[in-house]
């Protein structure tokens, strides 16, 4: 269930999130969060840090995503170069 509270804007753009908010969502100091405004809406979304686990999930994905493709280590190599040159 939604909790609603309110807080202020500080003179240097910060917020204070509740510490009711903060205890029921596990916030600690030093969360990250993306900030979306879209009118008078402001949302923040926590930015959950990756498992290494994952990372070994998108990198066997893309591995097969390359193999599938007929990509080789040479064509990607080649790609980063261009990309790298390109900048």
């Amino acid at each position: 269930m939604s909790q609603v509270a309110t807080t202020k804007l500080s003179s240097k753009g910060q917020v204070v999130i509740p510490e009711e908010i903060r205890k029921r969502l596990g916030l600690e100091p030093g969360a990250q969060f993306v900030v979306v405004g879209d009118g008078d809406v402001v949302i923040l979304k926590t930015i959950q840090t990756p498992q290494m686990s994952q990372f070994d999930d998108l990198v066997r994905q893309a591995r097969s995503g390359a193999r599938a493709a007929g990509l080789k280590q040479a064509d990607i190599a080649k790609a980063v170069s261009e990309v790298r040159k390109a900048g």
